[in-house]
């Protein structure tokens, strides 16, 4: 080849050329006083984890490992992860020439640094990419939201007991249940970080605090919290702050800020969560029973929300309910929950027996495997306004039949209209028929 410039043939290579990974391969050791012997060489050297993406394996990864045994004659690090990329919501790779990159720092702006952490780790397996969206921020950041409430609510009510003497005989069935949930928790997302499923650690932490904790253990000690003469209340005080310590420190390493605010705040005495113990599973904590027993009542309060959500009665309408089971431990269970379980169902009162006695023959009812729940049905509905509401319907549906009907029976309508219209009359007729079939039923029953 002949140079453009000045027709000269004869060329050398550089021989003193630099990788362009060379600085970063070694990285492990030269930012630990190496080639000295420091003791910040002789400490952190070699480490445990690297954590890497896969698309520079051969350009990184193993450069390190080359150089790490030439220079020190050991591996630099003994684990190396690999992630997966962030790709967008179409699933393109973030690129400045698509110029479909996020700023981290505005959306810190806008939700939190803790909300974006939680995303990036939500729903994701080691080597997997993951598509970033702005829906998964939002439900992070709500999900701190609830956190933050939980906590709120706590701190509003830890004035009203002293915890200082509370013992594991003080606790309600609810309180061992979700200590004992808690408790589990524990053992499996310390066994998910060590084996780096950090996606599953927070799917689980993310159930366990949403709902577990907050939708079901807080709404079942409000009206021990808020009714003065109840002597539980320091035992709910406890397990709540219990419960919610714990969960705090499994969420730290995905939630920093938060979990740091708020740990510190319930636990002044305490310097930083940062330093704080992690949790280990109790056997004294672990409270096989009473969880079933538990979730045998929030098996009877969904399926009464699930009859009570059929007839389109509100919460806010009480009625009585009664539990009827043949198992004398069943209605134990039932008899120690009721408070909760009365809050929990809407029930104005809470009556248990062992069979059917007492109540009307047209009590709607609810089963579980383990029992019969009914409800009067005079109680859930005030029968002459179903009646009136209903034959409003009825009226309603019947206009509706007739001009579908007429419609259907138009022959210019039939050879003039688009075949869609047409389709879109007859699924209208579909459904017309079938609403008014389940009114004229519901009408019958009533009357």
């Amino acid at each position: 080849s002949v140079c453009p410039k000045c027709g000269c043939t004869h060329f050398t290579q550089d021989e003193d050329t630099l990788d362009t990974w060379f600085s970063s391969a070694l990285w492990p050791f030269s930012t630990l006083g190496w080639p000295d012997k420091t003791e910040d060489l002789d400490y952190f050297y070699p480490t445990n984890v690297l954590v890497t993406g896969y698309d520079i394996i051969f350009f990184w990864v193993i450069r390190m490992v080359f150089s790490g045994y030439e220079q020190t004659g050991k591996c630099p690090f003994s684990d190396v992860l690999i992630h997966g990329l962030v790709r967008d919501e179409q699933g393109r790779k973030m690129s400045k020439s698509l110029g479909n990159g996020i700023d981290p720092l505005e959306i810190i702006d806008q939700y939190g640094a803790d909300a974006l952490r939680l995303t990036l780790v939500t729903g994701n397996a080691p080597g997997n990419d993951m598509r970033y969206s702005e829906k998964k921020i939002i439900a992070s950041r709500n999900f701190a939201n609830k956190v933050w409430n939980a906590s709120r609510f706590m701190l509003m009510n830890i004035e009203k007991a002293d915890l200082s003497n509370v013992s594991l005989d003080d606790l309600t069935p609810a309180d061992k249940w979700i200590l004992s949930k808690a408790n589990s928790l524990v053992k499996e997302v310390t066994d998910n970080m060590e084996n780096y499923d950090f996606g599953v650690a927070v799917s689980k932490l993310n159930d366990f605090i949403w709902e577990e904790f907050c939708d079901w253990y807080i709404e079942m000690v409000k009206p021990r919290l808020y009714n003065d003469g109840d002597t539980t209340k320091a035992a709910a005080l406890w397990t709540l702050k219990t419960v919610l310590g714990g969960a705090l420190k499994l969420l730290h390493p995905y939630m920093p800020f938060i979990t740091e605010e708020i740990y510190c705040t319930l636990n002044p005495e305490e310097e930083s969560i940062m330093i704080a113990s992690w949790p280990e599973w109790k056997k004294e904590w672990d409270f096989k029973q009473d969880e079933k027993d538990v979730e045998m009542i929030k098996e009877a309060v969904r399926s009464i929300r699930g009859v009570r959500t059929e007839m389109n009665v509100p919460p806010s309408k009480k009625a009585t309910v009664y539990v009827v089971a043949e198992d004398a431990s069943v209605r134990e269970t039932f008899e120690k929950g009721k408070i909760f379980f009365a809050t929990l169902a809407s029930a104005s009162e809470v009556l248990v027996q062992s069979d059917k006695s007492g109540i009307a023959d047209d009590a709607v009812s609810a089963v579980i495997p383990q029992a019969v729940i009914y409800i009067p049905f005079a109680e859930l509905v005030d029968i002459e306004k179903e009646i009136q509401r209903l034959e409003k319907e009825e009226g309603r549906l019947e206009k509706e039949l007739a001009r579908v009907n007429g419609m259907l029976s138009n022959e210019r309508f039939i050879s003039k209209a688009p075949q869609a219209k047409i389709d879109e009359e007859k699924g209208k007729l579909e459904k017309y028929t079938q609403m008014m079939e389940q009114v004229k039923e519901r009408l019958a029953q009533l009357r």
